[in-house]
């Protein structure tokens, strides 16, 4: 998803709202927009709309927004279409298109570069990898493509490239790349020598209804001074629920706090020079970063013999009343007197 306001003042990390629980979490996500005067907001994944949709909710002029979107599958784009009109959003006000994002981009005769991207495209999709990709204005400053069998940095790419210099941009992708090698290696690096990677946030697993896997925010910046990148783990973040995982305004606040603050927080965050991604071959996997490992009690060996010792003891007491019992039986059936004996020898060793 993209979005166009005519001031930046975004909080990143409140993608984590947009999507963790829908449909709260979409209308949570357009919060970014701040109730700003005047919003152009995009969405090249759109699905039904929802999520553009959402944004009037938000905004002090809501009348004023002009909705674009894109969607790959007809069904979903007609669905979007009809939301449009359902929700009151007039025709000159919405400018939906039925198409391939990356196969087709956006169209050159409308807007298409924006102060806010947001996206959160499907998860290591399959794309088509044509050569001509090398010559695409989106990719060609990489020298390679996103894998055939991932589109993640695919879709990061097209977001980065329809961002205007002053803006900022957060897309939703699996931890993977964070951390991939081959040609989404020579990506990422390439995106952190040129100061792209603002931030890094992990999230816990199974927010989402389609997926349980853990997913990830990368926050990125078009041009800025510095190199160094925020990483915020996350992960424990949320309260567990019976089929799905949940983060509340506790946990969204605390986030934001952090990456505000931009610094390290121990356990929670930490501010990595380029230095230490250099020394780091430019993985970004969180855990290299944050360490939130707790730390076990320390276990009090003298305490533990002493407790040994005296179950050994009253075990030993024990056996000792058992046997007093069994040498007390007497029957006149050889058989039950043998068994006996043969028990009291075990126990007596």
């Amino acid at each position: 998803m993209v979005a166009q306001v005519n001031r930046s003042i975004m909080h990143p990390v409140q993608i984590v709202q947009g999507v963790s629980n829908a449909p709260y979490a979409y209308r949570s996500l357009v919060q970014w927009f701040d109730c700003i005067n005047f919003v152009r907001a995009i969405d090249p994944c759109m699905g039904s709309g929802s999520l553009l949709l959402n944004a009037k909710k938000y905004s002090s002029k809501a009348m004023n927004i002009k909705y674009y979107g894109q969607e790959l599958m007809t069904s979903t784009y007609n669905l979007a279409r009809m939301n449009m009109f359902l929700h009151g959003i007039v025709p000159e006000n919405q400018r939906l298109h039925n198409g391939d994002t990356l196969d087709s981009d956006w169209p050159t005769d409308e807007e298409t570069d924006f102060n806010m991207v947001l996206m959160n495209p499907p998860y290591s999709a399959k794309w088509s990898v044509a050569a001509g990709f090398l010559q695409d204005e989106r990719f060609s400053d990489y020298g390679v493509l996103a894998p055939k069998s991932k589109a993640d940095y695919a879709f990061l790419l097209h977001g980065l490239y329809h961002l205007k210099n002053n803006g900022t941009m957060a897309i939703v992708l699996p931890h993977g790349v964070l951390f991939r090698g081959a040609a989404e290696g020579k990506i990422r690096e390439k995106l952190l020598r040129s100061g792209n990677i603002y931030a890094v946030i992990g999230l816990p697993a199974n927010l989402f209804y389609n997926t349980s896997i853990p997913t990830c925010i990368v926050v990125l910046k078009k041009h800025r001074d510095g190199r160094n990148v925020l990483f915020i783990d996350a992960s424990k973040k949320f309260e567990k629920g019976k089929k799905q995982n949940a983060m509340t305004d506790e946990h969204i606040d605390s986030i934001i706090e952090l990456y505000h603050k931009r610094e390290t927080v121990e356990k929670e965050s930490y501010l990595a020079s380029f230095e230490d991604i250099e020394k780091n071959d430019f993985n970004l996997n969180i855990p290299r970063y944050v360490d939130n490992f707790e730390k076990e009690a320390e276990v009090d060996i003298k305490g533990l013999l002493e407790e040994m010792k005296q179950t050994d003891a009253e075990i030993a007491k024990v056996q000792g009343e058992v046997l007093t019992c069994l040498k007390e039986l007497t029957s006149s059936d050889q058989d039950i007197m043998a068994s006996i004996n043969s028990l009291i020898g075990m126990i007596e060793g």
